[in-house]
């Protein structure tokens, strides 16, 4: 029977107007009978995570910063971060772009550049990251590193920083596509899965036991480290091959759809 239900958030969870899919808490309530914990997995940051499910805070189990930090019930259940110099480095590539986010991600907040605090930016960084930063230098962040982040307006993160990075970088770090828009930037040895495997060790429980969703290519870990994975209808066609299931896309309800599936064939 599964016991952990782990959930993508953009793209998957949430609707393309970023709302929660009608009779999710009704669906919650039923798995907590059915003693199911459901886990949001997202390149969140942990207090954007706890901000959207704030009822929920003791209930849910947030794999955030795309599975560098796991929380549960207030505790810290693991955390993987970076070298700082390292982290610094990273961000400086950035030096080579115009009209390019860059995003610390520290353990506690997130932060940016003063000179990139402007409404174009801000709208976009604030649905990611709640708790956020301006500083002068990177240099004077003395928070972990665990992630960073860059942002393309133009959606073009691919083409544009992706290379540059991953030439600079891609033999000591993993440098994650989260959409067409956000490149992530973390440790080798970290993903979703590994992250799913490590809660997977600390609850005791198989893969057998764990059901994920998933639509983009940060998601193939965590639909390669359960049995009952699903990538959404509107997923990436790459994710898709990972999938044992498709579920209807995030603007039908589809993880909602998803989770009644697995119930009417007895699996919950």
């Amino acid at each position: 029977m599964i016991k952990i239900i782990f959930s993508d958030m953009d793209g998957t969870l949430l609707d393309d107007n970023s709302d929660l899919p009608r009779g999710f808490d009704e669906m919650i309530a039923e798995l907590k009978k059915r003693d199911v914990i459901f886990s949001p997995a997202s390149g969140r940051q942990y207090y954007s995570l706890l901000k959207s499910f704030e009822k929920y805070k003791d209930d849910f189990l947030f794999l955030a910063e795309n599975g560098t930090l796991v929380m549960y019930r207030g505790k810290e259940i693991f955390l993987n971060s970076m070298p700082r110099e390292t982290a610094l480095n990273i961000l400086k590539l950035g030096d080579n772009f115009e009209n390019i986010l860059r995003v610390y991600c520290g353990k506690t907040k997130a932060y940016l550049l003063e000179k990139d605090h402007k409404s174009e930016y801000l709208d976009e960084l604030s649905k990611y990251f709640s708790l956020h930063e301006a500083v002068k230098d990177f240099a004077e962040v003395e928070d972990v590193p665990i992630k960073m982040s860059f942002f393309d307006p133009k959606g073009k993160v691919a083409e544009n920083i992706y290379p540059i990075i991953n030439k600079n970088f891609g033999d000591t770090m993993q440098v994650v596509l989260a959409s067409d828009y956000w490149a992530d930037v973390i440790n080798l040895n970290v993903s979703k899965g590994a992250a799913v495997k490590k809660i997977q060790e600390k609850f005791s429980i198989t893969p057998d036991e764990c059901a994920a969703f998933g639509d983009y290519l940060n998601d193939v870990q965590m639909l390669q480290a359960v049995t009952y994975s699903f990538a959404m209808k509107n997923a990436h066609p790459d994710l898709k091959k990972f999938a044992k299931y498709e579920a209807l896309s995030n603007s039908e309800s589809g993880v909602l759809k998803g989770i009644e599936k697995l119930m009417n064939e007895g699996l919950i």
